[in-house]
């Protein structure tokens, strides 16, 4: 959503899932094009591709209803998921002799906000191409009911991203949201009130970015221009943070770039800490137990920076009247619902009737609102954020994942979009199918206690996802199908 809102706006409407067979093949065509031009994705491959066959087979025989639950650790996502499902599963299937109804495409999930910074054309295509959306931290009655006929009887299997937002690490997955367990089983008992014995599943997916070349240079370039916009001079070696506990198979350049890139979080981080304790009065000093037994570089950056998030948050939250409640995801979904709700105005039945001065204050009131939400803006790209994510296992792709977070930062501090990131170089994505996990075996926990049952599924579904994290290696699998961008 664009921080720039300076009036109030009109309810958000619910937009429906209209899929469109003629959008959907202008799409197949198109965005492959898109995908390796713009977004430079010039590879995809699948692991045990197979088992999707399989899946969209028994789907389409009536035997199985099913969800694809994905890691989301990018806004590129949709594109090797599309490439997925429009071109690599029918291509399997045709070499496996297995016939299937085309398209092999799906209904999915996806945020009511999308459209709000991407623009009203990303809402449409989005409707047609079959996608319904969600609004993040209310009962969103509308949407709810939209995805819970479209598992139930829909014309595609379903997609989510369970942990709700992006977090933009490869090799870390956020906390999931145990919606994608409840739709589950919703849909088994919707199945079962309408006497129909299809098995309900859900299917883990993993996705993992891999640049083509390491781009050290583009990293380097890029670390310039951030370390100019945050008023640094080049560095020398005395400017530098010491670091411990470096492989050495990290070679000099790499490690003079990591120490720069931690100079950079230092500076960042006390810039934003004068500029909240200041402005905002936010109480930042150090724990005295901190102080006493001083934290490594990297465990120090980490402790400041969850002080600053919970800084930032505060903010938002006493201008909003919310209590700091919850994980910073849930603090970050409850503060964007309270700026909607008094930016898009549910509580006002005709905007342009309203007298000018009555409106003078619903435009304050959503000026106010946008903001006091450019603060969550801010936690939300760092949710993640460990501190130690590059030194565990030091690559390019680590490496360049933190260093485009820190770009986002400086980007919002500079009241540019944060949306248009740049490119650091080609990238390819491997897809990986896990083994589905069955909801219909779990139905009869769920009805002795279905809370229970929510969130043992909800820590399965994260187990698996995690799991691919960790066994995930470029192409591993002899079984892996590349896919013609």
């Amino acid at each position: 959503m664009s921080d720039l809102i300076t009036q109030a706006q009109p309810p958000l409407e619910f937009i429906p899932p209209a899929f469109n067979p003629l959008v959907y093949q202008v799409a197949r065509w198109l965005l492959p094009l898109w995908t390796r031009w713009r977004v430079q994705i010039v590879d995809v491959k699948v692991h045990h591709a197979e088992r999707l066959v399989e899946l969209y087979r028994q789907f389409q025989v009536g035997e199985i209803r099913f969800m694809m639950a994905f890691r989301h650790p990018s806004v590129n996502d949709p594109f090797g998921l599309f490439q997925l499902l429009a071109r690599c599963i029918p291509q399997v299937a045709k070499q496996q002799g297995v016939k299937l109804d085309l398209p092999t495409h799906a209904h999915f999930i996806y945020d009511r906000g999308i459209p709000l910074w991407a623009g009203k054309p990303v809402g449409w295509l989005l409707s047609q191409l079959g996608g319904t959306p969600i609004r993040r931290g209310r009962v969103d009655l509308p949407g709810l009911r939209s995805i819970r006929q479209l598992f139930t009887d829909g014309r595609f299997p379903m997609a989510a991203a369970p942990e709700g937002a992006t977090n933009g690490h490869a090799e870390i997955v956020s906390p999931i949201e145990p919606g994608i367990a409840q739709f589950g089983f919703w849909c088994v008992e919707d199945l079962h009130k309408a006497n129909r014995d299809q098995e309900v599943l859900i299917v883990p997916i993993g996705i993992r970015y891999y640049y083509v070349a390491p781009p050290w240079d583009a990293i380097a370039q890029l670390l310039t221009q951030l370390e100019a916009d945050c008023g640094l001079t080049a560095p020398t070696a005395a400017d530098l943070p010491e670091i411990t506990g470096v492989p050495s198979t990290v070679s000099p350049q790499q490690l003079l770039l990591y120490r720069r890139l931690l100079r950079l979080s230092e500076h960042l981080l006390t810039v934003m800490e004068d500029f909240y304790s200041r402005f905002y009065h936010q109480n930042l000093k150090i724990p005295v137990t901190e102080a006493e037994s001083p934290l490594s570089v990297n465990d120090a950056i980490a402790a400041r920076l969850q002080r600053l998030m919970n800084a930032a948050l505060s903010v938002a939250e006493q201008y909003f009247g919310l209590q700091p409640k919850g994980t910073v995801t849930d603090r970050c979904r409850r503060l964007e619902q309270a700026g909607w709700e008094w930016i898009y105005r549910e509580d006002l039945d005709n905007l342009a009737q309203l007298p000018p001065a009555a409106r003078g204050l619903a435009d304050r009131i959503a000026e106010e609102s946008a903001l006091r939400l450019w603060h969550m803006r801010l936690v939300e790209t760092f949710v993640s954020v460990t501190g130690r994510y590059i030194l565990e296992k030091p690559s390019v792709d680590r490496l360049a994942e933190t260093l485009l977070l820190v770009w986002d930062t400086v980007t919002r501090l500079k009241g540019k979009d944060p949306t248009k990131r740049p490119r650091l170089g080609p990238q390819r994505v491997e897809i990986t199918i896990d083994q589905p996990i069955s909801v219909t075996a779990r139905r009869a926990a769920h009805q002795t206690n279905r809370r229970q049952a929510v969130a043992e599924l909800t820590q399965d579904l994260q187990t698996a996802l995690e799991k691919m994290v960790l066994d995930g290696s470029p192409s591993a699998s002899a079984r892996s199908v590349p896919s013609e961008l």
